[in-house]
């Protein structure tokens, strides 16, 4: 009989990721998650957003006695790679299990696959492989076939996916439950793999296992290698471009998290889907990681956007191949994570206006031409056609970058990006010498027009910056104003905005993005409850303290972000200060470039690329009430 999974923390899981695809492991060797060949594939192991039934593949010390599986006693990641190590101390010896999924190849169709290599350290140690594989995010029963010519091995098997297990022989019961039970002495070894594959095509061979670990090793420790991150957290820093590089899909997406439907507040509705390339998280993601030297990512993200994106057509949000149908679903076979429901696949948010993608893209676009990108004519082409919707559409209300599910605004942030969107496309092609006066011109005058708006607009009468326009409410998106160039960070507005925000957007000192409450109908955002501080916009704060002077305020905060990281050295979206617990989405890359760009803001010396900062826009025609 199977047993209740213990209770765990969303920063108890650990990624293991390809770049391609990603799975989570518990910590008592459970893997609860994972998604393959894809990022945005129907889940084979989803009991992380239900129970047992829905699929899970769990090796680790065997359990007799109806106890749950015991929790490792030490886990870490091998050096600067994405290969787990986690070991266990029983009665009878030490076990350690090493999980990974093989590097990345040369071709972009290499078959994912999940290894795991069982080791017993010392003693003897009893060991147990638990696998029930359940299709279409445990919806689906597959088909279990067991083969032992030569190496045993299984396959389970939904049209049109098929999953290869290899290693020691399995028994499968009439529930779909495979187990396996073995004794290990002392130095002993043994070595499982899961592979997926068409159903269509024929079974996998066999990964050589300790071949693909050394080789995995190899290319994670050579690409942390080039992290030119040399400041006081390097380890922190680059974990975290380890991180974002793991959502770094071989074709130039970039997803958001590898996760679906994980609460921003337990027993609520705030549950999305996130294994998408949202163009502004992926822009960001880009930017940070070019700051740390690594500019292969932002080559191949370029080529992305260049095939994908249709400016007329812009959506937030595509398919990693580019797919414009995000429909969102709701899978109500699954009770969610500590039951928060609904459980979503897709993401509706891929239809709303979100003006400020247009800035984001710009400015990282021309950020990675100054880290050494050649100029490409399609990209300026792809500009000036960005730029032209932004001509277009900038005084329109619209979701903003929280893409808020309740009424269109006129968020203040959405209209800063828009002018950094005219101001990046006009500086770049300022260095080009057959650009068209003429456009120059109109750009200028363009990016003057709407500074202005901005500046008459978005300010109340203390002088703060307010989360849209004729509203009172603060915002942290909008402690982003220095960063981008559109002000300089000793502007009144801006300090006033950021001691705003210190002291009136914060719950324990973390920030949280907007001002939310239980009522129903009371939050901007059109849904209930409320929700955690945000991770990313604590990042920005230290940053916006630290530009306006209070560098001991913000390395504090910085110091103490980093230690709500998981013991692996992961952050989800949010984090709920009460509860002293992670939530949302794991890991996230908008909290891992946050952090990174402010370790290399914090300490600008540290980062050996130092691009040209925005120049701080000179507003001409404040009203006198708004700068005094």
């Amino acid at each position: 009989m199977l047993r209740a999974p213990a209770p765990f923390r969303i920063e108890d899981l650990a990624l293991l990721g390809n770049t391609r695809s990603a799975a989570l492991v518990r910590p008592d060797g459970a893997i609860n998650w994972a998604c393959m060949p894809d990022f945005d594939s129907p889940a084979v192991f989803a009991s992380m957003l239900g129970g047992e039934e829905h699929g899970f593949w769990r090796v680790g010390p065997a359990v007799y006695d109806g106890s749950p599986p015991p929790a490792a006693d030490r886990r870490q990641y091998l050096g600067d790679t994405i290969v787990l190590r986690q070991e266990w101390d029983t009665d009878t010896g030490t076990l350690a299990i090493t999980d990974f999924m093989p590097a990345p190849t040369v071709t972009d169709d290499a078959e994912p696959q999940i290894i795991r290599i069982v080791e017993c350290v010392s003693g003897v140690v009893r060991v147990a492989s638990v696998f029930r594989p359940r299709t279409d995010y445990g919806a689906t029963l597959p088909t279990i076939q067991r083969f032992n010519h030569g190496t045993p091995r299984l396959s389970a098997t939904t049209y049109p996916h098929s999953y290869w297990l290899d290693g020691p022989s399995h028994t499968v019961n009439r529930d779909g439950v495979c187990r396996a039970d073995l004794s290990l002495h002392a130095h002993q070894s043994v070595t499982l793999s899961l592979t997926w594959k068409p159903s269509n095509r024929p079974a996998p061979i066999p990964p050589d296992a300790f071949a693909e670990l050394d080789a995995t090793v190899e290319y994670w420790d050579q690409w942390a290698r080039g992290c030119t991150y040399r400041g006081p957290y390097r380890d922190a820093v680059v974990r975290s471009a380890l991180t974002l590089k793991a959502m770094c899909h071989p074709g130039g997406g970039i997803v958001a998290a590898p996760t679906t439907s994980l609460p921003e507040q337990l027993g609520g509705e705030r549950q999305w889907d996130y294994r998408f390339v949202w163009l502004r998280d992926s822009a960001l993601t880009i930017a940070a990681l070019v700051r740390l030297g690594q500019l292969e990512e932002a080559r191949r993200w370029r080529s992305w956007l260049i095939d994908t994106v249709t400016p007329v057509r812009l959506q937030p949000i595509y398919r990693l191949n580019g797919d414009t149908d995000l429909d969102e679903e709701v899978l109500d076979h699954l009770d969610g994570y500590e039951g928060s429901r609904p459980v979503r696949t897709g993401n509706g948010a891929a239809g709303q206006l979100q003006v400020d993608v247009f800035g984001e893209l710009a400015d990282t676009l021309l950020l990675a031409e100054d880290a050494g990108l050649p100029a490409d004519p399609q990209v300026d082409a792809l500009l000036l056609a960005l730029t032209a919707q932004v001509e277009l559409r900038w005084r329109e209300p619209d979701e903003g970058i929280w893409e808020i599910r309740g009424a269109a605004r006129h968020f203040t942030h959405s209209k800063v990006m828009c002018w950094v969107a005219v101001d990046r496309t006009l500086r770049l092609l300022e260095r080009r010498p057959d650009a068209d006066p003429a456009v120059l011109v109109r750009l200028a005058e363009l990016r003057e027009e709407i500074h202005h708006d901005v500046c008459a607009h978005g300010v109340d009468e203390r002088g703060v910056f307010t989360q849209y326009y004729g509203g009172e409410d603060l915002d942290a998106s909008l402690l982003l104003i220095s960063q981008v160039g559109f002000l300089p960070a000793d502007d009144k507005r801006v300090i006033a905005t950021t001691q705003a925000i210190q002291h009136h957007l914060t719950e324990y000192g973390l920030v949280l993005r907007y001002a939310t409450r239980e009522e129903p109908g009371a939050n901007v955002d059109g849904l209930a409850g409320h929700e955690g501080a945000f991770l990313a916009c604590s990042f920005w704060l230290a940053e916006g303290l630290a530009a306006i002077g209070h560098h001991g305020q913000a390395t504090g905060l910085f110091d103490r972000i980093l230690a709500l990281r998981s013991g692996l050295g992961l952050l989800a979206e949010e984090y709920d200060p009460l509860a002293q617990r992670q939530l949302g989405n794991y890991p996230q890359a908008f909290s891992h470039w946050a952090l990174a760009d402010a370790a290399v803001r914090l300490w600008p010396r540290a980062a050996r690329f130092h691009p040209p900062r925005p120049r701080a826009a000179v507003e001409q025609a404040a009203p006198a009430a708004v700068v005094a």
